[in-house]
């Protein structure tokens, strides 16, 4: 149903812009200096750092990715306008069912993302005070858990 695939180099650009988008409308508590430092960070480092997975609409442009790293999901964001589509499920299914993740940290203070790990079977296993750049902003960790 979702046109699922690895991503290419070129995909960057797009994925950055929609990671961007993604997190305008959903951390709300990032200060836009935290926003403009990540963008080059998210571009440059962290996307070659994962195993990248991008959905494609039927336009061919993408709409939302997810990134996997050592059974971890390390990034998972959706284009604001295709929030509700089934596509943060479908790309979470397949990095739990095809890249065989199944732990995550999401912000605590991200509590739409929060909600949606938990009904997709993932449970609060930790909490860091401070996010991975040493911020702020506390993480949960996550872990799905046995059925």
């Amino acid at each position: 149903m979702y046109d699922i695939q690895p991503a290419l180099t070129t995909d960057h650009d797009r994925i950055t812009v929609v990671w961007e988008a993604s997190v305008r409308a959903t951390h709300g508590f990032l200060p836009e200096a935290a926003i403009h430092a990540l963008r080059p960070l998210i571009r440059e480092q962290y996307l070659p750092a994962v195993t990248l997975r991008v959905c494609k609409d039927a336009d061919g442009v993408i709409q939302g990715f997810v990134g996997v790293a050592d059974d971890r999901i390390e990034m998972l964001f959706i284009e604001p306008r295709a929030r509700g589509t089934g596509i943060g499920k479908a790309l979470l299914r397949h990095a739990i069912e095809v890249l065989v993740a199944d732990a995550l940290d999401v912000n605590e203070q991200n509590h739409q993302a929060v909600g949606f790990y938990q009904h997709q079977g993932f449970v609060v296993t930790g909490r860091s005070a401070l996010d991975g750049q040493g911020q702020p902003y506390p993480l949960l960790h996550m872990r799905l858990a046995p059925h």
